[in-house]
């Protein structure tokens, strides 16, 4: 007699299992999404016949796996080079930020180049995916359309079109019959997306997949489908700015340290090959509490404007509001300021953003932070066509930061005239900062944060010593 599955438990957001009942997900932390579910014994798997021999690896020809262009740029520089057949590329981001308009934009660049391109829409009907491609110009007689919702839908509609690329927006809205779960479940989506990866594989189709996120910013769906695909892709940015990035998290082919730059306007989708001008404010006169950063989005330096305001408060606990900017390291900042430059915001509300809707967390943008707040907080403007590059330390110094080449290189080919940035390591410092040119441009290496400040003429002589902590 048949011994009966052992009862199992899973969860529904990751597919983690357990033996006993949880009210909390040991994998994802996630409360109540832990079910009962029929486990099935594993048994032994028998040797069977190989569908193609292993040969040495030098004799594997490459020439059906080369890249072939997107038909946009920037996102042909995140992937590596372009689309590779046979991939399975996952595009992930928030709902409204574009990514059906974006991927409807390469599926008819796709077609333009004679490329049959099946588009596969749950979310719409195909009316509405035509309408927003008359919008967009994609209208095209090599892209093909089919609203679907069932997996066995997909598949024919795969083997009648036969495309070179197949865009599914999204899997979270197909299902598989005769499996358990509503669409959008863990075992749907396992199953939904190892079909559309077989195919893509076997008939070497190059495969993009939408994928949901959740109100924490991840990829919707168990994390075996981030392993599955080759690519994963983050299309991210502000609802209240047209700035959009995509941004490689896992490549199989190319770099992931690569951002592509698009604008979402009314009439699509376009790519920003120079996208310093959306961050940078450019002011006819000189404006205390301003100072541009120069930031490094993977491998693209990118110039950003931070903007600073500092006012008087009554209240007992000063206020501390940033936009854009990493609210802890602007209070890490404030404090430098207070303790080694004798800036006294102690006792005033200050207010720091960037221009543009741009988010900074790279550490290089301390220095461009602390002239800015000391600009505002004595209302002195810096001087014109100045950028400040530099990590600041908790002592006051300034750290080395990385690729400084590049970055020096992009402000002055933009036309900026002045550059503050760290010292050498393990060069001593000396009270008259030296100074050497790139492209026109004056750079300054300073050892400190206070010497910046003094060279920019923000502070005065008789900040320059820190003040000694009492009891010493």
């Amino acid at each position: 007699m048949a011994k009966s599955p052992h009862p199992a438990f899973r969860c529904s957001e990751c597919g983690w299992e357990t033996a006993k009942w949880v009210g909390r997900c040991g994998e994802c932390q996630a409360w109540g999404s832990v079910a009962e579910t029929a486990s099935v014994p594993a048994g032994r798997t028998p040797a069977t016949p190989v569908t193609r021999p292993a040969v040495p690896i030098a004799q594997v020809s490459v020439e059906d796996s080369r890249f072939r262009t997107s038909g946009v740029p920037e996102l042909d520089r995140v992937l590596g080079g372009g689309l590779v057949p046979g991939a399975a590329i996952l595009l992930a981001g928030e709902p409204g930020v574009g990514k059906s308009t974006l991927l409807l934009e390469v599926a008819a660049q796709t077609a333009r180049y004679q490329r049959r391109t099946l588009y596969v829409t749950g979310e719409e009907s195909a009316s509405q995916v035509r309408l927003r491609a008359d919008r967009t110009g994609g209208v095209h007689d090599e892209l093909y359309l089919a609203a679907e919702t069932d997996l066995g839908a997909v598949l024919t509609h795969i083997e009648q079109v036969r495309p070179t690329l197949l865009v599914v927006d999204s899997i979270q809205t197909i299902g598989a019959a005769g499996v358990d779960g509503v669409p959008g479940g863990v075992t749907q989506v396992k199953e939904v997306a190892a079909a559309l990866i077989r195919v893509a594989k076997t008939r070497n189709i190059t495969t993009v997949i939408v994928g949901h996120v959740t109100k924490d910013g991840s990829i919707a769906g168990p994390r075996v489908l981030e392993h599955v695909v080759d690519v994963v892709l983050h299309f991210e940015g502000d609802r209240e700015s047209r700035f959009r990035m995509v941004r490689a998290m896992k490549n199989r082919f190319g770099p992931v340290d690569e951002v592509g730059c698009f604008d979402l306007g009314p009439e699509g989708i376009t790519a920003v090959t120079d996208p310093t001008g959306v961050f940078v404010e450019s002011h006819h006169s000189r404006v205390p509490g301003t100072c541009v950063a120069v930031t490094m989005e993977g491998r693209r330096p990118l110039l950003a404007e931070v903007q600073a305001l500092v006012t008087h408060t009554s209240a007992e606990r000063p206020r501390r509001t940033t936009s854009g900017l990493d609210s802890s390291r602007v209070a890490m900042v404030t404090a430098v300021l207070q303790q080694h430059c004798g800036v006294h915001l102690h006792t005033r509300d200050v207010f720091a953003s960037t221009v543009g809707g741009a988010r900074i967390a790279d550490p290089a943008s301390d220095l461009a932070v602390a002239v800015a707040l000391t600009s505002a907080s004595r209302g002195l403007a810096a001087p014109r066509g100045v950028v400040a590059i530099g990590e600041i330390g908790l002592s006051g110094e300034l750290r080395r930061v990385r690729d400084l080449p590049l970055r020096l290189a992009e402000a002055a080919r933009l036309g900026f005239q002045l550059a503050v940035v760290p010292t050498e390591p393990g060069r001593p410092p000396v009270r008259s900062p030296e100074s050497w040119t790139i492209d026109d441009m004056r750079v300054l290496d300073v050892a400190d944060v206070a010497s910046a400040l003094r060279l920019l003429q923000l502070l005065d002589a008789e900040h320059e010593k820190p003040r000694p902590v009492e009891g010493w």
